[in-house]
């Protein structure tokens, strides 16, 4: 009989590579797979329910209750209605029933002030999702729960206490040390919730040592490599076509969110020394709009470039196009300094060198590989020095990208899928 899983993420699972590569697996090898995201009617992909095989499903709670989307859409409207109703009501229970009327006064009072409070508001939306995925959760009864990052957690500690179930701890990040969160919270409610899983799962031996030096135990490790293909093999986009490049130059590519700590502001500016070589930035966030515009201000549109999030199915396309990729972190946090990247592998998988950061994980692949070259992700003259020297030396480049090919054959998801596997044996014997 097939064992039962249900995951939980926190986000829309339309661009998650490494749940979608965790829950394929799972499917493919005996067992049955249901995951809990979350909906967004402004994104198409992002619906309710979804199946991507015959053993594994998607399902997404609403990303906002009904009552406040209504809200919003007709605001006008509701508070002429509430305050009309108020008006009548008043009275009656004034006269019959008077502790009702504190009760509705109360219950309004309540409501206008969380509606009014953005903080609040966020924060009573984002408990009323996680209500919801927990009762997905329990209906979607499970042999093993697996709570992706510390957001989804708690949903997976109920479920499995419910259930009398066991739980995988799968922590993309240092939780203590992720930006906007109090550490000391953090590792309050994390050291606590872990208490209930069976096995804790991080990304690299780094994190692990951190781990252990919080919690008091080593945990397992899951890298976050690519799945393996050979790069002949896949469609090319034509990006100077698209983006109306000059052929002579080098598409030098960043992809990824972007976001804080990423360097692209500096690795924008250190476009200015940059010859023969045109960047190009393919991902969304935060940054976007005023990196967009510090590029015009600069006058680099003639250097940098910048295009939309891609389809994770569509993204090697792009990748093999690069002439360098980018993987330029700075050292804002120990979660940045202790990542491995998933964006240094899809460099690798698509044979395409790198110009990185120094950061222990980072470089130990880079340098004992030989497939780019360090730099110091401060200073936008180390990254240009960097990038002329790959440019400027087609032998050297041919090089480290002969070196990414032999690199593929070790740093891919079919080897490590099997550490997947063998945890969940373990926990299924």
């Amino acid at each position: 009989m097939m064992k039962k899983v249900t995951m939980f993420v926190w986000n829309h699972f339309t661009n998650d590579a490494r749940v979608m590569r965790e829950c394929l697996t799972l499917s493919q090898n005996g067992y049955d797979v249901n995951l809990i995201g979350i909906a967004n009617k402004k994104i198409p992909e992002a619906i309710p329910y979804e199946e991507i095989n015959q053993n594994f499903k998607v399902h997404r709670v609403p990303m906002y209750p009904k009552t406040l989307e209504y809200y919003f859409k007709r605001k006008k409207r509701v508070t002429a209605i509430t305050a009309g109703a108020t008006a009548l009501m008043s009275p009656l229970l004034y006269k019959y029933s008077k502790s009702s009327l504190v009760l509705m006064l109360s219950t309004l009072i309540a409501t206008g002030v969380i509606l009014k409070n953005n903080s609040l508001r966020q924060n009573t939306v984002k408990l009323i999702r996680s209500l919801r995925m927990i009762l997905k959760g329990i209906q979607l009864k499970a042999d093993i729960y697996h709570s992706n990052d510390l957001n989804t957690l708690a949903q997976g500690v109920i479920c499995t206490i419910l259930h009398d179930s066991q739980l995988v701890y799968d922590s993309h990040e240092v939780q203590t040390d992720r930006t906007g969160y109090n550490p000391d919270t953090v590792k309050l409610v994390e050291k606590n919730l872990i208490k209930f899983a069976a096995e804790t799962i991080v990304e690299n031996a780094t994190r692990a040592k951190k781990h252990e030096e919080l919690y008091g135990y080593l945990p397992k490790t899951l890298h976050n490599y690519s799945k393996f293909y050979e790069i002949d093999k896949v469609s090319d986009v034509d990006l100077y076509e698209m983006l109306d490049i000059d052929r002579s130059k080098k598409i030098l590519l960043y992809q990824g969110g972007v976001q804080f700590g990423r360097g692209l502001n500096v690795l924008i500016n250190s476009m200015e020394c940059i010859e023969n070589g045109v960047l190009v930035i393919i991902g969304d966030g935060k940054l976007k709009a005023d990196l967009m515009e510090e590029t015009s201000k600069r006058d680099l549109t003639d250097k940098v470039k910048f295009l939309p999030k891609v389809p994770l199915e569509d993204l090697p396309s792009y990748t093999k196009q690069a002439y360098i990729g980018y993987q330029v972190l700075q050292n804002t946090s120990y979660n940045h300094y202790s990542a491995s990247s998933n964006k240094l592998f899809e460099y690798i998988m698509a044979e395409v060198p790198v110009v990185s950061c120094d950061f222990p994980e980072i470089k130990r692949v880079v340098e004992e590989e030989n497939i780019g070259l360090i730099v110091d992700t401060e200073k936008p003259e180390s990254i240009a020095a960097a990038t002329q020297k790959i440019v400027d030396n087609p032998e050297l480049r041919n090089e480290l990208s002969m070196n990414c090919r032999s690199a593929k054959f070790k740093y891919n998801w079919e080897n490590e899928k099997e550490e997947l596997l063998n945890i969940y044996k373990e926990l299924s014997n």
